[in-house]
């Protein structure tokens, strides 16, 4: 029997872009008379559940309290769908990716 270590298989980490709806939570940050907030993000994974699972889990380390997740796919899946993405946007993915990383670019706050 060989005790040979497999080689490792090259990283499959993909960006998927994600809408996370946000409620109130002491020390959140949000602005006093909001009710919630929007939050596009990007984060990293090897598929979008595990992408979802690290933003959720980062989002309640950072004392918010996420309550819904909707994805919005892959760079190569929106494209395929038609959407125009800046080279902002790109630059964040990118980041996202090379950092293994979960990132906030842009965060809506809801008022009754």
């Amino acid at each position: 029997m060989s005790d040979k270590k497999k080689p490792k298989k090259p990283s499959r980490q993909q960006v998927f872009t994600l809408l996370v709806q946000i409620g109130r939570k002491e020390g959140d940050g949000l602005p006093d008379k909001a009710t919630g907030a929007a939050l596009m993000c990007f984060a990293s994974g090897v598929d979008e559940a595990e992408a979802v699972r690290e933003t959720v889990a980062i989002l309640k380390q950072a004392d918010t309290a996420p309550l819904d997740v909707t994805g919005y796919g892959t760079l190569a899946e929106r494209e395929a769908d038609g959407q125009e993405i800046d080279d902002e946007e790109r630059a964040l993915m990118a980041r996202a990716l090379a950092e293994n990383a979960v990132i906030v670019a842009q965060m809506t706050p809801f008022f009754d």
